[in-house]
């Protein structure tokens, strides 16, 4: 999903959807700060984000990559 997507969906979606991601990349293995703030970037591929991570990859290395 795009930034300019995200934007145009309602309030109700849009919180289900950050709360889809953040769980999601706590799953992965993302502490909570990193998992927050991976989930706020829409833009980012959160199956690329899990993969990462799940592959043996530093959660903090994950995020300097994918942001």
């Amino acid at each position: 999903m795009t930034a300019a997507q995200f934007e145009t969906i309602d309030e109700t979606e849009a919180e289900a959807i950050l709360r889809w991601r953040f769980d999601g990349l706590v799953r992965a293995g993302y502490d909570i700060g990193s998992a927050l703030l991976l989930a706020s970037h829409v833009e980012i591929d959160l199956h690329d984000a899990s993969t990462l991570v799940q592959r043996g990859c530093p959660s903090e290395t994950a995020l300097q990559i994918l942001l």
